[in-house]
């Protein structure tokens, strides 16, 4: 499953940081972030509850940009 969230994210460093910190994150099987459209779009493994696996993105994207915001 493929799902898109609007990010509010202040540099394309910190969009790229938060991409990879999103792609480690387990139960996201690809994570892509759009510093340009303050676009993030996860696509998760099968079987994994997408607000599950969101709320452990949005810690690990807060250890990145503690002032990051994901629309959920």
């Amino acid at each position: 499953m493929k799902k898109a969230y609007k990010i509010d994210v202040d540099c394309a460093n910190c969009a790229n940081l938060m991409e990879d910190a999103a792609r480690k994150t387990e139960g996201v099987q690809t994570a892509t972030v759009n510093f340009m459209t303050q676009k993030m779009i996860v696509e998760f493994h099968e079987g994994k509850e997408p607000a599950d696996v969101m709320a452990n993105v949005v810690k690990a994207c807060k250890k990145v940009e503690p002032d990051c915001e994901i629309f959920l």
